[in-house]
């Protein structure tokens, strides 16, 4: 099936191009951003070989309406959506730390407690936790913003002031945000009939100085969720939960001797296991979002969205 894995286009007034693990953005005269998202699949910091269909669209679609649906308690950097693979915003000036909340023990926090370590960025963890366990309250577990190719580093909040990544007074507000839309997301996530286990939130400043949401939110890539029913029965039986994001990805590539480490070997990805993953994500947007996933024409994305792009900026 067709997917995009890399765009090279030239817009008008086009400055620059950001290439991430999955979005490229295009700076448009250091005023607009153009933020693609595409068919890439990035797990343990690693870009993999091959593309996902529809996967580019399923994470702007249901980016984009968090952002809509959170809009009144955090700003953001969003203005169109002017494809089904694009948002445009504001260009904003990134923090260099991605904001990290979990009201589970689950992901790498889990690994790390398995490991003994009873505290991540230096917050602690209860004793006599196990896997899958929800935290007292949540807790907020920052990491370094790793440029392409790098790992994100977990950093304590006392390591960012002290190291000036961020200022105190941007801090506290960057906290405030993180738990203001992980409180709403875990409310939207409740009444589809899921639990909002953990995600991650990255904040950029505008030109103006004003602290606004950017990237992605509540997604399958930068979140985690457990289907609620079932879920304390599960727990004392010690048995797996049944969830909604990247993780099964994850667990593919661990149990394939993969977990990002230097000198392994990305397993092959069969046409198979591609569609078994395309299948996924459409079923993690169709319950997340409580809608039915309308597939856009692929038959040429690049100049689908070259057009509906140019077609937009004509109008502003």
């Amino acid at each position: 099936m067709n997917t995009i894995t890399t765009t090279d286009f030239h817009f008008p007034n086009q400055k620059s191009v950001y290439r991430g693990k999955v979005r490229e953005v295009y700076n448009i005269n250091d005023e607009l951003l153009v933020m693609i998202a595409t068919d890439r699949l990035s797990a343990f910091d690693v870009v993999l070989p091959e593309g996902i269909p529809y996967k580019g669209q399923i994470l702007n679609q249901i980016a984009t309406q968090f952002m809509e649906l959170t809009e009144d308690i955090v700003p953001n950097w969003l203005i169109a959506t002017p494809d089904p693979n694009v948002a445009i915003g504001h260009l904003c000036t990134p923090f260099k730390v991605e904001m990290v909340i979990r009201g589970y023990l689950s992901g790498h926090a889990a690994r790390e407690y398995s490991e003994g370590k009873k505290s991540i960025c230096g917050v602690a963890m209860s004793e006599g936790m196990k896997e899958n366990d929800k935290f007292p309250k949540p807790i907020i577990t920052p990491t370094t913003k790793a440029d392409n190719g790098s790992h994100d580093e977990d950093i304590s909040r006392e390591a960012i002031l002290e190291k000036g990544i961020v200022s105190k007074e941007d801090y506290i507000i960057l906290e405030q945000y993180t738990r203001a839309l992980f409180q709403r997301g875990t409310e939207i996530a409740a009444s589809k009939g899921l639990i909002m286990v953990d995600t991650k939130y990255e904040f950029g400043k505008t030109k103006d100085g004003k602290i606004v949401l950017i990237d992605e939110i509540h997604t399958p890539d930068s979140s985690r969720y457990f289907y609620a029913d079932g879920y304390q029965e599960r727990q004392d039986n010690d048995e797996q939960q049944k969830q909604l994001s990247k993780e099964f990805v994850r667990q593919w590539l661990i149990a394939n001797g993969f977990q990002g480490k230097e000198g392994q070997q990305i397993p092959d990805m069969t046409e198979d296991y591609i569609k078994t993953v395309s299948e996924r994500y459409i079923e993690l947007y169709e319950k997340i979002l409580g809608e039915k996933f309308e597939k856009a024409n692929i038959s040429n994305i690049n100049e689908r969205i070259q057009t509906n792009v140019l077609n937009y900026l004509k109008m502003i």
